[in-house]
């Protein structure tokens, strides 16, 4: 019996040893995984940079230089992700593809799309380009579908009566801002992508609110009276009216068409419950607002890239006035298969989207800490892909200060041609801004001639680059 009693007390004693042994190893390796995480943690540093000055940090610097400047120097000093402060905010820069595709596509729910307030209270809260989720899912397939191409290629008639009636008014003799006559031009389409036909009334008041609440989008935000923003502000109550009549208008018509605003007006979720006013109005102003400034300084570099290449410019000329004494014949209207077989044409809008590269970049803001390539990007801080840098890397495009569009006959490598963005954030519309393009260019390389007036070589900045004062320049018809 005593020695049963001592085997059982030895086995006891043994369960207690190695269970004891068990709980000390666990306790000891969480204790060490807690050490390395903690060791981890302080290992991820801010990425290098300058904050600049205190409050403003850098924004005068990044809106008043050549950004290519601006940029490619900070790339340079601190490599591909770098820390600075802008409007205002804390921010970590990234200039390659890899990241640029880490924040857009791999893990955009890290990244969300974020706006100064001030610009919010401009174009609307509601609008697409605010949200993430359900909402922006489902906006976005409203836009999308407006912008098709199915739905595209029935403006071409209109886009294109719009094309020539701008070039008429052009060619007057006068001096004209090419910026500004483009901005026209892109903001008509605007209005008829999302409206169709619209009387002329509507329209004028829909351009004379837009442009005084666009003046006040990049200044102070200040809501005394007389100021641009506050000028701004009331701009934006009075389109908000307007719309309101639109909308009851086309309710009460029951005009309801194949366009952006009859598929708002349409949309019902999975409850029966449809847009508010509000959404409808913030919606239809951030497609405006997206739809004009970025395709108007594109055909703006375009006119002045051509004009620098006489060679290149022959032959673009060339092209077009084939396709007109083509088997369509010289005098018929424009089609959507005729804008299909303009290659080169094409080629100059890409190379002018990359060269250009109106949006530098993208704001984005992260959702929580994250660690990237070593670093920390804190919970909070804005994000921002510098497409810019990405376009004007040797690396994936060869000479890149060179204007060459035959570098677009193969295909650029993946996430290094970014002009309108990547992602579930990219612009809807871009199908839409690259057929006006074609069809103004169309007319205006096969019945009409241009020549700058005074210097071309010097930029501004209002935020997006465009050439000093516009491009100024004369238009003539061909005779």
């Amino acid at each position: 019996m005593f020695l049963t009693e001592l085997n059982q007390l030895s086995m006891k004693l043994s369960a207690t040893i190695f269970y004891s042994i068990i709980f000390l190893s666990s306790l000891f390796s969480y204790c060490f995984f807690k050490k390395e995480k903690r060791l981890h943690k302080t290992r991820a540093k801010l990425p290098p940079g300058s904050m600049g000055w205190p409050c403003i940090g850098e924004t005068l610097q990044m809106y008043t230089q050549d950004p290519n400047v601006f940029f490619a120097s900070k790339q340079r000093r601190y490599g591909d992700i770098f820390k600075t402060q802008i409007l205002g905010y804390p921010c970590v820069m990234l200039a390659s593809p890899e990241a640029a595709r880490f924040v857009l596509v791999a893990q955009p729910h890290l990244f969300k799309p974020t706006y100064p307030k001030c610009k919010e209270n401009l174009i609307g809260p509601s609008a697409l380009f605010f949200h993430t989720g359900n909402y922006h899912a489902r906006m976005r397939k409203l836009v999308q579908s407006s912008f098709s191409p199915e739905a595209t290629r029935r403006l071409v008639p209109d886009i294109e009566n719009i094309a020539l009636s701008s070039l008429e008014s052009w060619a007057n003799g006068q001096v004209i801002n090419t910026f500004h006559e483009m901005k026209k031009f892109a903001f008509e389409v605007g209005v008829l992508s999302i409206f169709g036909q619209l009387d002329k009334i509507y329209r004028d008041m829909l351009r004379e609110n837009y442009s005084i609440l666009e003046k006040g989008y990049n200044c102070f935000p200040t809501k005394l009276p007389g100021t641009a923003y506050h000028k701004s502000l009331m701009a934006r109550r009075r389109l908000k009216q307007i719309l309101g009549e639109i909308v009851n208008e086309r309710k009460e018509k029951k005009l309801l068409t194949n366009n952006l605003l009859s598929h708002l007006l349409s949309f019902k979720d999975e409850k029966g419950n449809t847009l508010s006013d509000n959404q409808i109005a913030d919606n239809i102003i951030g497609v405006l607002f997206a739809a004009q400034d970025t395709t108007a300084s594109v055909l703006t570099w375009i006119l002045k890239y051509l004009h620098d290449d006489p060679k290149l410019l022959d032959v673009v000329k060339g092209e077009q006035k084939a396709i007109c004494e083509s088997e369509y014949g010289e005098n018929r209207s424009l089609t959507w298969s005729m804008t299909r077989k303009m290659p080169l044409t094409y080629r100059v809008i890409l190379e002018s989207l990359r060269k250009a590269s109106i949006i530098s970049f993208t704001f984005r803001e992260a959702t929580a800490d994250i660690e990237y390539e070593g670093y920390l990007i804190p919970k909070g801080w804005k994000v921002m892909p510098l497409f810019r840098n990405i376009h004007h890397n040797p690396e994936f495009f060869v000479e890149p200060e060179n204007f060459d569009p035959f570098r677009f006959e193969n295909p650029p490598k993946p996430n290094t041609y970014l002009p309108f963005g990547n992602g579930i954030h990219a612009c809807p519309g871009n199908e839409l801004a690259k057929l006006e393009m074609l069809v103004l260019l169309h007319h205006m390389l096969t019945k009409y001639r241009w020549e700058l007036v005074g210097p071309a070589d010097l930029i501004q900045y209002s935020p997006f680059p465009v050439p000093e004062h516009g491009l100024r320049a004369r238009f003539k018809k061909e005779l």
